[in-house]
């Protein structure tokens, strides 16, 4: 249990919510473990599989309070509705946004910035933990050239301009992805993105991940009452979670790439793991699958340091903490929508 924001986020698997006066109340074996006043809360999100009282439900429909079902793994189930007065209000001024090119370029250049910074980031964490074992001064010369961006992407008011300063970011970025591969590079080795399908075990164990990460972020788009397929630097396309795509922008470099870069260093999966088709794509086999999804649940139970917050929050609450303050950028309560700048 954590409170954040005014929000309350319940991560215990087992944990049912019920309604005692004016409090939520966390039970769990039928034992009390948490007591919250309603009206300091302004939204519940909850992992647990097993619900919440109807009582509950409609206590915080009644109050505007959110709350939210999500399955322990993250994925979206369900949210309460009483009468619409909030979310409306919200996905009206997040459409209003998105056909503004002007505020559209604002708010992606924010996430823009937030990826640049942590792809540059996991370089010089590369750099300062393995200087012998990688082409240092080639890695820190990109390292230097990306750094340099930066400025020209919190200045840049065009979104034409934005995407090329992203494109040459992420060029410079993977051209050294490689280089981080640090064991077997006779089998995980990286020559450049592939997708649909993936052509290598590296890029079949980035898409993997990149889909789980755009999974956690859509449903903590919709958990906050955004909608997730109207974005603002990917632009709308039926059935694409364009906004989802945004917010994951950020996260992607710090926490999916450096997850599987831990994956192949520290020989968590070989080449037995994947299977190889005759078309040339490469996916995991089931095993290996289980591997990587176990892995996964275990990374986003990390604990790290919010560096908007200054509270220590697990790994996988990251996106519902950026995607209530995205919502709260956009409502007006912050002047600024602040990227997770990894530390």
């Amino acid at each position: 249990m954590r409170k954040l924001l005014n929000t309350l986020f319940i991560t215990l698997e087992d944990a049912y919510l019920s309604l005692d006066g004016e409090n939520v109340v966390v039970n769990r074996e039928k034992q009390v473990v948490g007591r919250y006043p309603l009206h300091i809360l302004s939204g519940i999100i909850s992992f647990s599989y097993a619900g919440a009282s109807p009582a509950l439900m409609g206590a915080c429909a009644k109050r505007d309070i959110l709350l939210v079902f999500c399955t322990p793994r993250g994925k979206f189930l369900a949210r309460t509705c009483g009468i619409s007065r909030g979310n409306v209000l919200l996905r009206r001024t997040q459409y209003r946004v998105a056909d503004d090119p002007a505020q559209s370029c604002r708010v992606a250049r924010t996430f823009i910035l937030g990826k640049v910074y942590n792809s540059r980031q996991s370089l010089e964490r590369t750099l300062r933990d393995h200087r012998e074992r990688i082409p240092y001064e080639s890695m820190k010369s990109v390292s230097d050239n990306m750094k340099a961006l930066l400025p020209e992407i919190a200045k840049e008011t065009s979104m034409e301009s934005l995407r090329g300063l992203e494109g040459a970011a992420a060029t410079m970025y993977f051209g050294v992805f490689d280089a981080m591969l640090l064991n077997k590079k006779e089998i995980f080795y990286f020559r450049g993105r592939s997708r649909r399908p993936p052509l290598d075990r590296t890029n079949a164990l980035l898409s993997l991940a990149y889909t789980l990460l755009k999974n956690d972020c859509a449903s903590a788009l919709e958990a906050v009452g955004l909608d997730s397929f109207v974005g603002f630097m990917h632009r709308d396309r039926p059935g694409r979670e364009s906004l989802a795509l945004d917010l994951m922008e950020e996260i992607r470099p710090c926490f999916a790439d450096r997850f599987v870069l831990t994956l192949i260093n520290n020989r968590m999966v070989n080449a037995e793991d994947f299977e190889i088709r005759e078309s040339g794509a490469v996916y995991l086999k089931n095993e290996g699958r289980r591997t990587f999804l176990q892995q996964w649940q275990k990374k986003k139970q990390e604990m790290i340091t919010h560096p908007y917050l200054q509270e220590k929050i697990p790994w996988g609450l990251v996106p519902y903490v950026q995607a209530l303050l995205l919502s709260r950028f956009l409502r007006g309560d912050l002047e600024n929508y602040p990227p997770f700048f990894w530390r």
